[in-house]
């Protein structure tokens, strides 16, 4: 199946300290402006996009540790797609309940599958970084 074309696509890359996640947001602001957004599902994806964010700097390289977060956006004519990856020590996906939860930063992932319509989590060759990939769908009442 072939996606639609890509209209704009966006990357930033921020040190990965809590206090650069909110460029993160406002980039993503900047993004929801070639297509109006509404208030609800722009709201969605800041808050999905904080948390993968947040996943990255206080796991991918602990507390204080140097590193950044490479943060891609991908706007089609019928989806905005975010990808937050990082090079830090990754992470493994528990084997809990149908294999959906997450050893650290569980919350977080429950959140974004909650706020998002798709959601990908892949870790990097050797069990180093990670990527968080999410996808919501716009639908005519966000356009």
């Amino acid at each position: 199946m072939n996606e639609p074309p890509i209209e704009a696509r966006i990357e930033l890359t921020i040190p990965a300290r809590a206090e650069y996640i909110t460029l993160g947001r406002l980039a993503l602001a900047g993004v929801a402006r070639l297509r109006p957004l509404g208030d609800e599902t722009l709201g969605d994806l800041k808050l999905a996009l904080t948390e993968a964010c947040s996943n990255s700097v206080r796991h991918a390289y602990g507390d204080g540790g140097a590193g950044r977060v490479e943060i891609v956006y991908e706007l089609r004519p019928d989806s905005i797609a975010v990808e937050v990856a990082d090079e830090g020590s990754g992470f493994e996906l528990a084997s809990g309940e149908n294999g959906r939860e997450l050893n650290e930063g569980g919350l977080g992932i429950a959140i974004i599958r909650a706020l998002t319509d798709e959601l990908e989590v892949v870790n990097g060759a050797n069990g180093t970084g990670s990527r968080l990939r999410f996808v919501k769908f716009l639908r005519h009442a966000d356009q």
